[in-house]
């Protein structure tokens, strides 16, 4: 019987896993950097957590189950959940403003497709208890610097941010009632998978006439750069829009205004955001949205811990991966530097080559050897080319007979004896 793995999910063979590992490393490099300490938390956690959270509606979403003891559980899907809870438990003695990181694994149940997996990488950022717009805009600045470590630039990626008040404002004054006010949200989230005329037909449902709803298409349709929320204002009909007007200047005091734009089809589509949210997306729009967040300044107290204001965002490793593929952005290898490939080029040399790997290694050099009995040097220096070793250490009469070796270097092609006393030292700084 042949076995597959199941659907959604991935295999880490050894040069997937080091590009796993390369993303890890800069989401830990900028997240540090930027005064976020990392945390973790359980592969599963109650189903009433996500409930909590998100409504009867998420159980389909996620794989749950009993355990022996017949509670209900899930594998988690995202882990501000699991944040909220860590936080309420704590929440008295954990220093303030809390900045968090965390590289979860997580599991959906829903359908692959490009962009989407059952199981994937998410990074998270989230900063609590501070209720100002220099928390929205220290988190969106993490984003933005991560892109940036990795080679993307503002000609690549845009980031689009939007306020809920701000559309429930708008959506207030083209005749949308209160109770119908989610159901607006959701409309605006999916405004991209939906043709034109079933939105409008949608929209129309929420209250609005025709002249409205044509309103209402256009607020969802234009973009405003940062630094232009005047404009964006008056375009709405609103005298101005404080909220978005705040987060505007700590944009520009941050530099990275040039990244943002102000869109306000942007509501995101869970319930629990109250304030900012935004999105990171490629400008093509060839794929689904990078990364994406906003303020959930309520789920903290849902949780059962103290009122306490929150920002955050998520980004998956599956988006990110292609659009630094689709831009050539992605390094070719990113597998880890073998230092030295030892081999021998004599029977009479080959009982040396166990005691020099284990000498470089003990060193904290990555040195490898050949496990066949060759000693034909062409063979073995395509070996080590292979691994795509700096150096070829060559062990051969000479090793045990005047204590040297041949070191050659395989991008030059030099060659020179070096003294095994010596060698160490040789390889740290060739």
């Amino acid at each position: 019987m042949k076995f597959q793995g199941p659907k959604g999910t991935r295999d880490f063979f050894p040069p997937e896993m080091a590009w796993r590992r390369y993303l890890e490393d800069a989401w830990r490099r900028v997240s540090v950097r930027n005064g976020f300490e990392e945390v973790e938390g359980p592969i599963f956690e109650p189903l009433d957590l996500y409930r909590v959270k998100s409504g009867e509606g998420i159980v389909s979403e996620l794989f749950h189950f009993e355990d022996r003891g017949g509670r209900e559980l899930a594998i988690r899907p995202e882990f501000t959940p699991t944040l909220a809870r860590m936080v309420a438990d704590k929440a008295a003695s954990l220093p303030r403003p809390i900045k968090w990181f965390c590289m979860p694994n997580l599991c959906r149940a829903e359908k692959p497709q490009r962009g989407r997996l059952r199981e994937f990488l998410q990074w998270n950022i989230d900063m609590l208890g501070i209720a100002e717009p220099i928390a929205d805009a220290e988190v969106i600045f993490t984003c933005i610097d991560l892109m940036r470590e990795l080679g993307l630039t503002a000609e690549h990626v845009k980031v689009k941010i939007s306020h809920r008040d701000t559309v429930h404002q708008i959506l207030a004054r083209l005749g949308v009632a209160d109770d119908k006010m989610l159901e607006a949200f959701d409309l605006l989230d999916r405004r991209e998978k939906i043709e034109p005329d079933q939105f409008n037909k949608e929209a129309a449902k929420l209250g609005m006439d025709e002249f409205k709803v044509e309103r209402f298409t256009q607020m969802c349709r234009r973009k405003y750069p940062a630094g232009d929320v005047p404009h964006l204002a008056r375009s709405v009909g609103l005298e101005r829009i404080e909220d978005l007007e705040k987060l505007d200047v700590q944009l520009q005091a941050l530099g990275i205004a040039d990244w943002c734009e102000y869109d306000l089809g942007i509501v995101r589509g869970l319930a629990y955001y109250t304030g900012t949210v935004f999105e990171a997306h490629e400008i093509s729009g060839a794929e689904r949205a990078l990364a994406g967040g906003g303020r959930y300044d309520r789920l903290i107290k849902l949780m059962g811990g103290p009122d306490m204001p929150a920002v955050g965002f998520g980004m998956g490793d599956v988006v990110l991966s292609l659009v630094l593929q689709d831009k050539a952005l992605a390094p070719s290898d990113v597998m880890p530097t073998v230092d030295a490939f030892v081999l021998a080029a004599s029977d009479t040399a080959r009982p040396t080559v166990g005691s020099i790997v284990a000498q470089l290694r003990s060193a904290g050099l990555h040195a490898r050897m050949s496990y066949r009995s060759t000693t034909n040097i062409g063979k073995l220096l395509k070996e080590a080319d292979a691994c795509k070793a700096r150096f070829a250490v060559i062990c051969d009469d000479q090793t045990t007979n005047a204590q040297t070796v041949a070191v050659k270097n395989l991008a030059s092609q030099d060659q020179q004896a070096i003294a095994l006393s010596k060698l160490v030292a040789h390889l740290r700084h060739a």
